[in-house]
């Protein structure tokens, strides 16, 4: 219990150390989405901190973990935990959405080391993870595949489509995650075409559904413990989140979607962080 109270705090640590690095990201390059790319941050830090079998300095190891940023869009938090990490140079930060940076609005993988695929389109991660997963059964390869979602990619039939084939092959290798803060580019996602009840609909194609806080360390990490023991069948995590989480002008705001931080507005945020 106490080392998994260390790990907690550190984990914390980190979120609040990557929010600060994508808000000064954001901030520099004048554009960006800002929203989605705040209420992934505990997800993805569970993910590369604890979760994921990788090595910053073999990108390319044949037995790595996979992970699919399927929202494209959340970029800068990527790229803030591989920088940290150690995959790139952290300078490199500074130049998101440069012309000629490799840290592109949405990521590359012919660009940047750590990057599995590029993403951008939505809809399409789920299927590139699905033919991920198959290829490590093929070859006989440990690894695991991991695919983060946004709420809103679910209004792409694409995305249903790969729901389909991960059940029928039986991916258990594979676990999928919703970042569910009800929030796309242009209104609330019950407003433009409610998908719920996500957990019932995922449950219906064949998948072990669960749903936790996404912004609770200790939950993200029991529900990635247990998705690792399934045996049968692939495994849909549910993350309730807060578009914006952890700039309190920013949460549950629609316009904050593709919108950036100022200068001015990154002082007081900094400040509201530390």
């Amino acid at each position: 219990m106490a080392k998994r109270r260390e790990d907690i705090s550190f984990l914390k640590r980190k979120a609040t150390q990557i929010r600060k690095d994508v808000l000064k990201m954001l901030a520099r390059a004048g554009s960006g989405h800002t929203g989605g790319s705040l209420s992934c941050v505990e997800i993805l830090v569970a993910l590369y901190y604890k979760v994921l079998r990788h090595n910053p300095k073999k990108p390319k190891w044949r037995e790595r973990d996979r992970f699919v940023l399927s929202k494209g869009h959340a970029a800068p938090t990527l790229y803030a935990i591989l920088a940290d990490m150690g995959y790139f140079p952290k300078r490199l930060l500074w130049t998101l959405r440069r012309l000629g940076s490799p840290l592109q609005g949405h990521p590359s993988s012919r660009m940047l080391p750590g990057i599995e695929v590029s993403t951008g389109s939505l809809g399409q991660g789920l299927s590139i993870s699905n033919g991920m997963a198959l290829a490590a059964r093929i070859d006989k390869l440990p690894y695991r595949v991991y695919c983060l979602l946004g709420d809103g990619e679910l209004d792409e039939g694409e995305t249903w489509e790969a729901a389909l084939t991960s059940s029928h092959y039986h991916l258990s290798n594979l676990t999928a995650i919703i970042d569910h803060n009800r929030i796309q580019l242009d209104g609330f996602t019950s407003d433009i075409k409610n998908t719920e009840p996500i957990g019932d609909k995922f449950k219906a194609f064949g998948f072990k559904v669960m749903e936790v806080d996404g912004h609770n360390f200790e939950e993200l990490l029991n529900a990635f413990e247990i998705a690792k023991l399934e045996r049968e069948a692939p495994t849909m995590i549910i993350a309730h989140t807060v578009k914006g989480k952890g700039v309190s002008f920013m949460e549950n705001k629609i316009e904050y979607h593709g919108v950036a931080p100022t200068e001015e507005e990154l002082k007081w945020i900094l400040a509201e962080l530390r």
